[in-house]
C-alpha cells in the first residue's frame, strides 16, 4: 500500500478532531476515576481480600501499560482513524461484560478486554493532537484536553457516587457503552480522509510487540504479587528472571529490524527521556493516593459512598482552571519550572496526608487532596508538550504511546506499591489480619499503614522534583523571538 501523501488529504477542522479525541478521552478518564470508587463496593459484593480486588485495576493497567507501544507504532503505519476507533468499540464491548460479571475474577477478565480496547485508544490521541494543531498552539492544546481529563477524573468520582448509592457498581460499567459506540462511529466515518488516515509503507514489529508485553507484563506481575507470594519466593525470581531474559532479547531484536517498535535514538532526545520519568513518578505518587483514598474515607473516617465520590472530586477540579493556563506558560516559558513546582505540590500533599488524623474535618481533607490536584494539572500539559515538541513527525505516534505507557506504568506501580505497603504494615501490626476483616478495632492500624504509605509517596515526589529539574530548559518561542 503507497504511503498517503497528507498534503493531498482534504483538511479536517481542527476542533472537529479535538471534540472527537476529547469523548473518547473523557470517557477513558470517567471509567478510571469510577472503579476507584466502587472498589470497596465489589469487595463487599464478591467477598474477597484486597489483593484480589485490586486486580480489577491492575489488570487494566498492565494490559494498556504492555500493548501501547505496540499500538502507537501500528498507528503510525495504518493510521490513526482504524486504531482508534476499533479501540473504542473494544473498549465499550469489554465494558459490557464487565457490568454481566458474577465473579470477581469474571471482572478481571473482561477489565483486560477493556483494557486492550483502551491501549488502542490511548495510543492515538495525543499524537492525534499533536498533528492537528501547530506548534505554537501545541501547548494550549494539551492544557485544553487536560480540561477534558479533569471533567472525567471529577465527574467519575460523583457520578459513581451516585450510581452505586442509587443503583449497583454494575452501573459504571454500563454508563461507557452509549458513550464509546457513538464516539467510534463518529472517528470512524468523520474522519476518513483526513490526517489520521495517513499510512505509511513499513512492516511492524511483531517480534518486538510480543517481548516488549513478556517483559512490562512479567515486570508488573512480579511487582505486585511479590507481596503476596514472597519476594524471594520462587514465583516471584521467575517472573524476574523471565523480565531480564525478555530485555535482553529485546535489545537483541531491536538492533536487528529495520524498523523496530522502540527507538533507541528516541530515549536518547534529553528533552524526551526525562520527562517520561518525570510522567512515571508523577502517576506513582498520584495513584499511591487515589487508590488509598476511598478506604481511608470509608472506613475510619466513615463517610457514605456517596459523599466520598464527592470528595474524590477535589483533587481533580484544578484541571479545568490550571491546566490551559499551565498548557499557555509552557508556550512561553518551557517545562522546567512548571513541572518541578508541580512536582513540589504533590510531595507537600503527600507529606501534609501521611500526618492526618483519623476524624479530620472535612476541609482538612479537601485542601490536602486539593494541592496533589494544583500539582497534577500544572504538571500535564508542559511536560506532555515537551515530550512531543522534541520528537519528529513520523515518530509522534509511538511517542504518543509512549507518553501513555509512562502515565499507566506509573498508575500501575503506584497501585501496586501503595498495596503492597499497606499490606504489609497491616499485617504485621495486626497479627496477621487484612483489610477485608477491618472493624472499628483496627482504626489505628489502619492509620499506621495509610501514614506510612502516603510519607513513602512524598520522598518519592521529592525524586520526581529531581528529574523534572534535571531536564535542563528547551528552547522556547516568545511572540517571534526564540530564547
Amino acid at each position: 500500500m503507497p504511503e498517503t501523501d497528507a498534503q493531498s488529504l482534504p483538511r479536517t477542522p481542527n476542533w472537529l478532531i479535538f471534540s472527537l479525541v476529547a469523548i473518547g478521552i473523557f470517557m477513558a478518564t470517567l471509567d478510571g476515576s469510577i472503579v476507584n470508587i466502587a472498589l470497596p463496593s465489589i469487595m463487599t459484593d464478591f467477598e474477597v481480600e484486597l489483593a484480589t480486588i485490586q486486580w480489577v485495576v491492575m489488570i487494566y493497567l498492565l494490559t494498556v501499560t504492555s500493548l501501547l507501544l505496540s499500538f502507537g507504532r501500528l498507528s503510525d503505519i495504518r493510521g490513526r482513524r482504524i486504531v482508534y476507533s476499533l479501540g473504542l468499540f473494544l473498549f465499550s464491548f469489554g465494558s459490557l461484560f464487565c457490568g454481566l460479571a458474577q465473579s470477581a475474577h469474571w471482572l478481571i477478565v473482561s477489565r483486560f478486554f477493556q483494557g486492550l480496547g483502551a491501549a488502542m485508544t490511548m495510543a492515538c490521541t495525543p499524537a492525534l493532537i499533536v498533528d492537528t494543531f501547530p506548534e505554537t498552539e501545541r501547548g494550549r492544546a494539551l492544557g485544553m484536553m487536560g480540561s477534558v481529563v479533569a471533567s472525567g477524573l471529577t465527574a467519575g468520582p460523583v457520578l459513581g457516587g451516585l450510581l452505586i448509592h442509587y443503583f449497583s457498581w454494575r452501573a459504571i460499567f454500563y454508563i461507557n457503552i452509549p458513550i464509546g459506540l457513538l464516539t467510534a462511529t463518529g472517528v470512524f466515518f468523520l474522519l476518513k480522509g483526513s490526517k489520521a488516515d495517513i499510512t505509511r509503507q513499513e512492516t511492524f514489529d511483531w517480534s518486538g510487540a510480543v517481548i516488549l508485553a513478556v517483559l512490562l507484563g512479567s515486570l508488573l506481575m512480579a511487582i505486585t504479587h511479590a507481596y503476596d507470594w514472597g519476594y524471594f519466593s520462587t514465583p516471584t525470581l521467575l517472573l524476574l528472571a523471565l523480565c531480564i531474559l525478555a530485555a535482553a532479547c529485546l535489545l537483541y531484536v531491536e538492533t536487528r529490524v529495520r524498523h523496530p517498535i522502540l527507538s533507541r535514538s528516541l530515549f536518547e532526545i534529553r528533552l524526551f527521556s526525562m520527562p517520561i520519568m518525570a510522567a512515571v513518578i508523577l502517576f506513582v505518587c498520584l495513584f499511591s493516593l487515589v487508590f488509598l483514598m476511598p478506604f481511608y474515607l470509608i472506613h475510619p473516617r466513615g463517610y457514605p459512598v456517596n459523599t466520598v465520590g464527592g470528595i474524590m472530586a477535589c483533587i481533580f477540579v484544578a484541571l479545568f482552571v490550571v491546566s490551559p493556563f499551565s498548557g499557555a506558560l509552557f508556550d512561553r516559558i518551557g517545562s522546567r519550572f512548571l513541572c518541578t513546582l508541580a512536582m513540589a505540590l504533590i510531595a507537600c500533599s503527600l507529606f501534609s496526608l501521611s500526618s492526618i488524623p483519623v476524624k479530620a474535618s472535612f476541609f482538612s481533607i479537601i485542601w490536602r487532596l486539593s494541592l496533589a490536584g494544583i500539582g497534577t494539572a500544572i504538571f500535564l500539559p508542559p511536560n506532555s508538550a515537551a515530550a512531543f515538541s522534541a520528537v519528529t513527525p513520523e515518530n509522534r505516534g509511538v511517542a504518543s504511546a509512549t507518553v501513555a505507557a509512562a502515565r499507566n506504568l506509573g498508575m500501575v506501580l503506584g497501585v501496586a506499591i501503595a498495596g503492597a505497603i499497606f499490606n504489609s504494615v497491616f499485617y504485621n501490626l495486626s497479627n496477621g489480619l487484612s483489610l477485608k476483616e477491618y472493624q472499628p478495632a483496627l482504626e489505628g492500624i489502619f492509620m499506621d499503614s495509610f501514614h506510612f504509605v502516603m510519607k513513602a509517596g512524598g520522598f518519592i515526589a521529592i525524586l520526581g522534583m529531581i528529574i523534572s529539574f534535571l531536564r535542563g530548559p528547551e528552547n522556547v518561542k516568545v511572540g517571534s523571538r526564540q530564547l
